[in-house]
């Protein structure tokens, strides 16, 4: 998509800079996410207006960049790129509008659901040391997605969604010592009137190799989403996607 070539292409500039001073620090990092996906979506927040669907269980890809600097007040900047692809299927127990088109009780329906985005973070690190390193901002994540649904090759509908979602980050490493382990946890998180949407996720980093020139670590954790969206571009969601990742961060 889109959206993920600008992110690579701003992680090149990034690369470019900080290669520049060594009091820069770059942050390349991506994982593979074995997610299991699980709710409902349709035309409204009422169970007449949504339909629960069974999702197949699939592996989405993630990656970020991160650049860092000794600038006092001025933030450090994240972007992170997420896939959310997923199908699944479902047997109404009820008359139901999904976007758009109306279907009836016992109709077998299918639905491919497209999703990514993009997530731009500005935060300011509270803390930075091998012991403890604390991270707090704000986050605009750019919501992209194609829904289909399908009762037949002659009933269907679509949607197109796109949009900014406001975000707090946090994020936190415990690093303990003698052991090249870390702890680490990440969340971006939002919830007022009837929209909760958050990203969270937890696990431990082992570094591989830590020099003066590159560090490279491995992790594996667990992650968690979910996005009960109330009328975005048309489309009420209320979705979680839940699994284990893993993963590799090189810090130049």
């Amino acid at each position: 998509m889109k959206k993920t070539f600008l992110a690579a292409s701003v992680a090149a500039l990034m690369c470019s800079s900080a290669q520049a001073d060594t009091l820069l620090g770059l942050y390349i990092g991506g994982q593979v996410w074995a997610n299991e996906a699980s709710g409902s979506f349709g035309d409204g927040d009422s169970s007449k207006d949504q339909a629960v669907f069974d999702f197949d269980n699939k592996n989405q890809g993630s990656f970020y960049v991160a650049f860092e600097h000794p600038i006092p007040l001025i933030p450090n900047i994240k972007i992170a790129s997420t896939t959310l692809d997923t199908v699944g299927g479902t047997t109404i127990s009820q008359d139901v509008k999904i976007l758009g088109t109306t279907y009836n009780v016992s109709e077998n329906l299918d639905t491919t659901l497209d999703a990514s985005f993009v997530d731009y973070t500005l935060y300011y690190e509270v803390f930075d040391n091998d012991l403890l390193s604390f991270d707090f901002g704000l986050t605009a994540r750019d919501l992209d997605a194609y829904i289909k649904v399908a009762e037949s090759d002659t009933k269907g509908s679509d949607l197109d969604v796109s949009g900014i979602i406001p975000m707090f980050y946090l994020s936190t490493i415990v690093g303990l010592p003698f052991t090249g382990l870390n702890i680490f946890a990440e969340a971006n998180f939002l919830s007022f009137d009837d929209q909760t949407v958050y990203d969270a996720q937890i696990g431990v980093s082992y570094s591989i190799l830590d020099n003066l020139a590159v560090d490279f670590d491995v992790t594996l954790g667990y992650r968690t989403m979910k996005m009960e969206l109330n009328d975005l571009d048309d489309f009420y969601s209320d979705l979680t996607y839940d699994g284990f990742f893993a993963g590799a961060v090189v810090h130049f």
